[in-house]
């Protein structure tokens, strides 16, 4: 199986039972982090985006005063895939508020 082949909602239900806050949206895996101020949640936006880049796989960001929202998923797959859980855990690491 390849890391962009849709997952099973059993396999997406193991990952929202040991990763808090992210929840299953239509076809995404979606948080909110929050932060102590704007300049955090701004930090967090560039330091996702540019991972996001060097991966060649795009979360819709929605940022906004000491939030931001991010929504992981694989259009071509029509769902959430491995990269989005993959990317899913590399904002929870890097979330700093």
């Amino acid at each position: 199986m390849s890391k962009r082949d849709k997952l099973s909602a059993p396999v997406i239900e193991t990952f929202l039972g040991s990763h808090p806050g992210w929840a299953h949206s239509g076809d995404a895996l979606v948080k909110t982090f929050a932060f102590n101020d704007y300049a955090g949640g701004i930090a967090f936006a560039v330091h996702v985006g540019f991972a996001a880049d060097k991966r060649d796989h795009h979360p819709d960001l929605a940022v906004g005063y000491r939030k931001v929202e991010v929504r992981w998923s694989t259009h071509d797959a029509g769902g959430v895939t491995g990269v989005d859980v993959e990317m899913a855990e590399l904002c929870d690491r890097h979330h700093h508020p």
